[in-house]
């Protein structure tokens, strides 16, 4: 049987092959970080489970150690309470809170962050601590200052950090509000998504410094942006490439909802095809037409619910061809949608990278091509 160090000099040097690790630095701290001691036992999910149940994988197990040196996320909570160790049964229903994300995402956002030795860095979401320790490795313990909502999680993750012998600062408490001290930061990595970029985050990293965060939504699709800070409460930047998603950082997720009832409205032709929203970046734009709104459904039928107001839009394939949608309530969801859409096919439906953010005292602004560019304000 392969031993940790073995298994993790695999993963590492097939992240190197496949180009998703380059640095040296990181591939050092990603040989000499162990996994295992972040994630214990971890939940698998259990395949074509409606509504998703998963199975714990219990720490020592058959193909425990194995799970966690595959480039995976481990789930490590469900529900805000969860772990795989309170299972009594063999599967559990509920929805992922907690998580160790693949080492690939974690080790390429660090190289993304763009992090220069002395700098000091705030981290937001511990976790299990895994990126934590990645980071300490890289930077120093006195350079890295790591915040975490979950004081469960967060106990959890300071042991962990501890027997791998690394001790940053670490702090429980709500990571959108920065350092409960304040600071002069000289860079930011998130490692949930926001809907909007907390302001806290724009008075704690120094003019110059960067943000690296995943903007997210209620529809659940996501972009990574990396912003450089102009000046107190300001900063611009880019979508970058790839596939990035979070869970949400809790304080932004949507509220609690009833059970949603289908109610009559008015019908009318669509005029885009439905199945766009469900491609990566048409599920972007159609978050921002409409940043209130939860999507459901798939292909030629989706759903959209107005958390904030109730309004409602759901479509569906035309019984002669093309497609109809329902709309009631006071916002008009769906002409919304169809409009962001068009704009975004306009400017030849590019993938976020194609995306940049201007943050200042106006607003949030996420833009196509250039700051004049078409565009949509977050939901601040």
């Amino acid at each position: 049987m392969s031993t940790s160090a073995q298994l993790r000099s695999a993963l590492v040097s097939a992240l190197a092959e496949d180009g998703a690790l380059t640095d040296p630095d990181w591939l050092r701290a990603a040989e000499t970080v162990p996994r295992e001691l972040f994630t214990g036992s971890y939940f698998e999910q259990v395949p074509g489970s409606v509504p998703t149940r998963y199975r714990p994988v219990r720490q020592g197990g058959e193909g425990w150690l194995q799970g966690i040196y595959t480039d995976r996320t481990l789930i490590t909570q469900l529900d805000g309470r969860i772990r795989p160790d309170d299972v009594t049964g063999s599967t559990v229903e509920g929805s992922p809170s907690s998580s160790s994300t693949l080492p690939s995402l974690v080790l390429r956002m660090w190289q993304q962050l763009e992090v220069e030795q002395g700098q000091r860095v705030l981290e937001i979401g511990t976790g299990t601590g895994y990126s934590t320790t990645l980071g300490a490795h890289r930077l120093g313990d006195g350079n890295l200052t790591s915040v975490e909502y979950d004081p469960v999680v967060g106990e959890a993750a300071a042991s962990a950090i501890t027997s791998a012998g690394y001790t940053p600062r670490l702090i429980v408490g709500d990571g959108l509000r920065g350092d409960p001290e304040g600071g002069a930061y000289g860079r930011l990595i998130a490692t949930c998504a926001v809907r909007y970029i907390p302001l806290p985050w724009l008075h704690q990293v120094k003019p110059g410094g960067k943000i690296l965060v995943t903007l997210s939504g209620w529809s659940y699709a996501s972009g990574l942006a990396l912003l450089t800070v102009t000046g107190p409460g300001t900063a611009t930047g880019r979508f970058l490439p790839g596939h990035t998603s979070f869970m949400i950082a809790r304080p932004h997720d949507r509220p609690p909802r009833p059970v949603l009832a289908l109610l009559p409205g008015e019908e009318r032709t669509s005029l885009i095809d439905p199945a766009i929203i469900d491609t990566w970046s048409g599920s972007w734009v159609a978050q921002l037409a409409a940043p209130s709104a939860e999507r459901m459904g798939a292909g030629s039928q989706q759903i959209l619910w107005d958390v904030s107001t109730g309004s409602q839009a759901r479509t569906a394939a035309g019984p002669d061809g093309g497609w109809t949608v329902v709309q009631r309530g006071p916002v008009r969801l769906w002409d919304r949608v169809e409009e962001a859409v068009e704009r975004w096919r306009a400017a030849g439906e590019p993938h976020q990278k194609g995306f940049g953010i201007t943050v200042s005292a106006a607003g949030q602004r996420v833009w196509i091509g250039a700051e004049d560019g078409p565009g949509w304000e977050l939901p601040v």
